[in-house]
């Protein structure tokens, strides 16, 4: 039986989905049994294959044109959609900046903080440029499982890898995944 291919990238975001993704621990080895890692923001592969991968995961929010493009290539490239944490969910702490507006957000940080010497606001062909709204992932692209929590516990991960690997698409997680420290 062919393994199921996964790929998984990050947008606008701490990263922490990922770190409580490896907090899996050993039961990645016992995942690795049935799936194969295609691609990460962690890896030497960076985008999904064009050839497609079973199941994709995305964390982080919508905030500029680049996670646009990288979440329209995930959807493309994916025949299921994961949106992982409350970033990719809804915007999460990343959403905040909807509330002064991208401009005087990007002024704040880059030129008008206290520690901010000299300050310029980046501006490269090889950034995204930021929207206007920072936004969840299905703003983009139609997410099929959406796992909230900020980071969602190595248990959520683990238990809708589990049900997809089985063949059940989990539509709502069990409650007790949904206890944060």
């Amino acid at each position: 039986m062919a393994k199921i291919k996964i790929a998984t990238d990050w947008l606008a975001g701490c990263a922490g989905c990922h770190m409580s993704f490896l907090d899996i621990d050993e039961r990645i080895v016992q995942l690795l049994d049935a799936v194969e890692f295609t691609s990460s923001p962690v890896t030497d592969l960076k985008h999904p294959p064009k050839e497609g991968v079973d199941i994709g995961i995305l964390e982080g929010a919508i905030s500029n044109t680049h996670n646009v493009e990288v979440a329209k290539q995930m959807r493309e490239r994916a025949r299921f959609l994961i949106a992982v944490g409350d970033c990719a969910t809804f915007g999460g702490v990343v959403a905040m900046r909807n509330l002064c507006g991208t401009d005087a957000a990007l002024r704040r940080a880059y030129l008008e903080t206290e520690s901010v010497c000299g300050g310029v606001i980046p501006d490269s062909q090889e950034l995204g440029k930021p929207l206007e709204m920072v936004t969840g992932v299905d703003s983009v692209v139609k997410v099929d499982l959406f796992i909230p929590g900020c980071p969602p516990r190595a248990d959520a991960f683990f238990y809708a890898l589990s049900e997809l690997l089985a063949g059940r698409t989990p539509v709502v997680l069990p409650p007790e995944l949904f206890l944060y420290d």
